[in-house]
């Protein structure tokens, strides 16, 4: 599961960006080697024409030309090649005749099935020399990429291990804690850094490998008030302002309070001393905005996995956000208005008919 989870959403994207690239650059260099090495033939094709019309005005003995009479004009230039709107051409003197010269053309109609059958041929062997970069770009890429295939499998299996043995001792200390005295304010700080551990270990197993979602029903308010008096113990300098009311949603509480979590631990993480953090409820949509102190430089990039415009965390919260929502059929949408940042979470697809404020 693991390795599956790894190679889908590592490796693959990784090797394709790196195939793209090496691929459009083979492309580049040879379509430049194409419209040069086009050009040149173009060249030759008029290069030999031009020999032959010459030749032909010294001995007319070559029925693959017309000739033509036409008056001298100071205009005139001798031996060169033209082309008018019917012909290619050139223009040799007639001997004693200083009035007229002799016009020797080839139909511009030939000229161009020449050359078309000329670029014809080098555009075939420009589609053989693509295909094989094809091949090259393949190979190069899975060479290039085994290093970093070899060490995501490290990271992913390192990460699985310490989730495994994580598991046990936190069940254990989050199971005696409940046996403890809750009003002890040394127990109940003891208390919310497990539940941390507990939520970033749920984000690691979350990250690594694909969970089956089942539907039940919850109330929302419920749900943000319990991660909001969670994070306003850790954060007290943080203003809040909550108005959830009494909606109930059908899905998945526990990948539900996995979003809410990471969104207010975003919000909390990256916030300013004396700011703020509104959690309110608008047609069906659950809206989280809070102050900043630098606001989102790349919002585009945001919910990207390991994206991060700062040192703090790991760069997978957001990223599981946008996993979640997307496996619940939640709409998730992000503003940035300066250093305010705005989340909602369009909750039309799951919520039930019924609302009752509180």
């Amino acid at each position: 599961m693991y390795e599956e989870s790894v190679i889908k959403l590592s490796e693959k994207e990784s090797l394709r960006k790196s195939f793209m690239l090496f691929f459009l650059v083979i492309e580049l260099f040879l379509g430049f080697i194409y419209y040069h090495f086009a050009k040149l033939e173009e060249e030759h094709l008029q290069e030999r024409l031009f020999l032959e019309m010459k030749n032909y005005a010294l001995f007319l003995d070559n029925d693959k030309f017309d000739i033509d009479i036409v008056p001298k004009t100071q205009y005139a230039s001798l031996y060169e090649l033209k082309m008018d709107d019917r012909t290619l051409f050139i223009l040799a003197p007639l001997p004693n005749d200083p009035n007229d010269l002799l016009k020797i053309y080839y139909p511009k109609e030939a000229y161009f099935t020449q050359l078309h059958a000329l670029q014809k041929k080098i555009l075939w062997n420009f589609l053989l020399l693509s295909g094989i970069a094809v091949l090259i770009a393949m190979l190069f890429s899975l060479y290039v990429l085994k290093p970093l295939r070899d060490a995501l499998l490290l990271l992913e299996t390192f990460i699985k291990d310490i989730i495994h043995d994580l598991n046990t001792p936190l069940s254990s200390i989050l199971i005696n804690l409940k046996m403890m005295d809750a009003n002890n304010e040394e127990v109940e700080s003891i208390s919310q850094s497990a539940k941390t551990i507990a939520m970033l270990h749920h984000n690691l197993d979350a990250y690594l490998k694909e969970q089956m979602h089942t539907s039940e029903r919850f109330s929302l308010r419920k749900v943000v008030l319990e991660q909001q008096r969670f994070f306003a113990s850790l954060y007290e300098e943080i203003n809040w302002e909550v108005e959830v009311p009494d909606v109930t949603l059908y899905s998945d509480p526990t990948a539900f309070t996995r979003i809410i979590y990471n969104l207010l631990s975003n919000a909390c993480k990256y916030n300013t001393t004396n700011g703020y953090i509104k959690i309110h409820y608008d047609n069906q949509s659950l809206i989280i905005e809070n102050s900043s102190y630098q606001g989102i430089e790349s919002p585009e990039k945001i919910f990207h996995r390991f994206y991060k415009e700062h040192e703090r965390g790991l760069g997978i919260g957001l990223h599981i956000v946008k996993k979640l929502t997307q496996a619940l059929k939640i709409r998730i949408e992000l503003e940035v208005e300066g250093t305010t940042v705005r989340f909602s979470l369009d909750l039309s697809n799951i919520q039930s008919l019924e609302v009752t404020l509180n």
